[in-house]
């Protein structure tokens, strides 16, 4: 089983990788927050960076619907040593798909076609996909499948909600399924994502697919950043498990190192306290489950104007969290 960290715009930045990589680990493979100019601004350039990525895979993501820019975009990653790019056909957001990019590129099959035989034609990159199952109709899986199934794609990475859905409602892994029967005897490897929190999920998931090979997770891990250790110590014959083999003490003193590398990094080259407080509160608003924070806790980093604020409101937490020292 392959296990993948989900890009999340704004969250999943190199700073986040290298923490996580560094009090966690378990990931075979990291996918950065989309590329969408052929220009890359500064941030952009910071994220992808191979000195900024040492030590394990990452793919960058491109979100376009013009072959000239993701060709571009992918020319100039493979100057950097990247092997590989993917194609963002899964965001929802009302601003992207407005554009028919991300899953709104779903609703103009024809033209996708068109432009997947554009970019495997030219593009010097192996180039995998992440996808959601179509805008709203269940038909539209099994057309966009035909379309899929003709293109050497390295990985489908499929999120079985429709754009419609956002990231509401269950997921629907009998469309992941179709996906594995209907590509089945083809070169396409297949990654299942979508709702994997817990190792409880998990072994649903492998219930419904038991032929599953890889998993991406972005949700499930901002909330557990050791999720990726408890999925991997999952057998799919056992019943879920979900003790930590670290003991509440151990969890928090790696947890506590884990947001310092974090913050001390965007404190590193941001420039004054709110870009880097953005960045914490945000995070916050996963990492409080992790901790059992409760909600007047999350409101004092919320409330937070200035990084001293801010260090003592998460200093509240840690002392009241599981696995606080003893006086």
């Amino acid at each position: 089983m392959n296990f993948y960290l989900a890009p999340m715009e704004g969250i999943t930045t190199h700073i986040y990788r290298n923490a996580l990589q560094r009090h966690y680990g378990g990931i075979d493979c990291y996918y950065t927050p989309f590329l969408s100019n052929k220009s890359f601004n500064s941030k952009e350039l910071r994220d992808i960076l191979p000195e900024h990525n040492k030590g394990f895979k990452v793919v960058p993501q491109i979100l376009t619907n013009q072959p000239e820019t993701f060709l571009a975009i992918a020319e100039k990653l493979q100057d950097y040593g990247y092997r590989e790019v993917n194609l963002n056909l899964g965001c929802p957001s009302g601003t992207v798909t407005a554009k028919k990019r991300g899953a709104g590129f779903l609703s103009v099959p024809d033209q996708l076609d068109r432009f997947l035989d554009r970019i495997f034609a030219g593009c010097p990159l192996d180039i995998s996909i992440k996808t959601r199952i179509g805008i709203e109709a269940e038909y539209e899986w099994a057309d966009l499948l035909a379309i899929y199934k003709k293109y050497p794609i390295k990985e489908l990475t499929v999120h079985p909600r429709y754009q419609k859905e956002f990231y509401h409602g269950t997921p629907h892994v009998e469309a992941f399924q179709l996906a594995i029967d209907t590509l089945k005897g083809s070169s396409i490897a297949l990654c299942y994502n979508g709702d994997i929190t817990s190792a409880e999920s998990f072994h649903a998931l492998l219930g419904k697919a038991p032929s599953t090979e890889a998993v991406m997770v972005g949700r499930g891990a901002l909330a557990n950043p050791e999720i990726f250790q408890l999925l991997r110590r999952e057998e799919p014959a056992q019943s879920p498990k979900e003790a930590s083999s670290l003991s509440p003490r151990e969890k928090l003193s790696s947890f506590q190192a884990f947001h310092d590398e974090i913050l001390m990094g965007y404190m590193g080259y941001m420039p004054g306290d709110q870009p880097t407080l953005f960045k914490m509160k945000e995070l916050w608003g996963y990492m409080g489950q992790y901790v059992h924070a409760a909600d007047s806790q999350l409101k004092q980093i919320r409330k937070a104007k200035r990084i001293s604020e801010y260090k003592i409101a998460v200093q509240g937490i840690l002392a009241q969290a599981p696995g606080r020292a003893t006086p």
